[in-house]
């Protein structure tokens, strides 16, 4: 079904356009345009759902010329898709990688065609782009490692077993995350408080291959007490086996990205917390510094990431991820990136009353 997607996206990107918003060609001027790449939309919904709209609204706000396209997960349609917005006149590429290395070809190119370039949310391994804006990643990890030692510990749990689902080995947001969430972990593994269970990286962050992953953990071991689940598809992935064994509810679970699924497990108590990122910030800034760019004009940044494999200081915008446990749901409802009416469905008026969603 995805490949049907990806094929037809490819097949769409000879016709894509950039959308004037109240900026047209003056002569022979240059005209600000700035192309984005999306990177799919089966392993999160917030690509769509929030990035999507955040960024064209501040696009369309600042009367910019703008292209933005979802690669869904195939890498040939992420380079066609750069490669005619480039020639379509972007003057700012925007991407979130499906891999550094296609990310990196993709950046190389825009830049020796004098295109400026920004990686969002993902930083682009040995790539060129000249700012990168996310969150603190490393935080985000350290959040869901923290949020499943509190339910475990609210639960009593002595020396359970901790299964973890790492995300995509070629995602290096996945590598961040895993670092925070195994350096709160890894000292209660050593000091025997939690016992280390099985552990698998999802390539692609893929929900059908987590589920099928996590069967094989809970067969080879079936007390497993808690399971660090590095964002909310696959922590639902999770969540749908346990319900298949009774166990949901049980097993504390993590997640991160506060979509409407994963609040509504919180709020059933079948996920222990999730990550909220506010997306609309991050689309912000990453806006900002994309029409500042292509106005020809350059924004300082006070933060920098180094890149690992180049050692290159990438000037970088890190914002600040929240822990959302059943409390806190409300919170992500004020902030507008859900709204009350898609998570208060009827099977979960009473949680959202109990729990003060309004």
């Amino acid at each position: 079904m995805r490949r049907g997607i990806a094929t037809l996206t490819a097949a769409v990107v000879a016709a894509g356009t950039f959308t004037a918003c109240g900026a047209e060609d003056a002569g022979d001027d240059p005209v600000p345009k700035i192309g984005v790449i999306l990177p799919d939309s089966g392993t999160s919904d917030r690509w769509e759902t929030a990035d999507r709209r955040f960024l064209e609204n501040a696009f369309k706000k600042a009367g910019i010329q703008f292209d933005i396209q979802n690669a869904q997960a195939d890498k040939t349609a992420f380079q066609a898709i750069a490669d005619q917005q480039i020639t379509n006149g972007a003057t700012v590429l925007m991407i979130t990688n499906l891999d550094s290395g296609t990310g990196k070809a993709v950046l190389d190119k825009a830049k020796a065609q004098g295109v400026a370039t920004i990686d969002y949310d993902r930083l682009t391994l040995g790539g060129s782009a000249e700012y990168y804006v996310s969150f603190d990643n490393n935080q985000v990890g350290k959040l869901q490692g923290e949020g499943l030692t509190k339910c475990l510990t609210n639960l009593k749990a002595q020396k359970p077993i901790v299964a973890e689902l790492h995300g995509s080995p070629t995602d290096n947001n996945a590598t961040l995350f895993k670092e925070g969430y195994e350096s709160v972990l890894n000292p209660l593994y050593t000091n025997g408080t939690y016992v280390k269970g099985p552990e698998a990286a999802v390539p692609d962050w893929d929900n059908a291959q987590a589920a099928t992953l996590f069967e094989q953990m809970l067969t080879q071991s079936p007390k497993i007490g808690g399971v660090l689940a590095a964002n909310d598809g696959l922590g639902n992935a999770v969540i749908n086996v346990l319900k298949k064994n009774k166990l949901n509810g049980k097993v504390p679970v993590t997640g991160q990205d506060a979509d409407v699924a994963a609040l509504q497990n919180i709020l059933a108590g079948d996920q222990c917390m999730t990550v909220y990122k506010a997306i609309k910030t991050e689309a912000a800034a990453a806006a900002e510094l994309a029409i500042s760019l292509a106005k020809g004009e350059r924004k300082d940044v006070t933060g920098t990431v180094t890149d690992p494999q180049t050692q290159r200081k990438v000037p970088s915008v890190l914002l600040a991820p929240q822990a959302i446990f059943q409390q806190d749901v409300k919170t992500v409802v004020e902030d507008g990136f859900v709204t009350k009416d898609e998570l208060c469905t009827d099977a979960y008026a009473a949680a959202c009353k109990q729990f003060g969603v309004e």
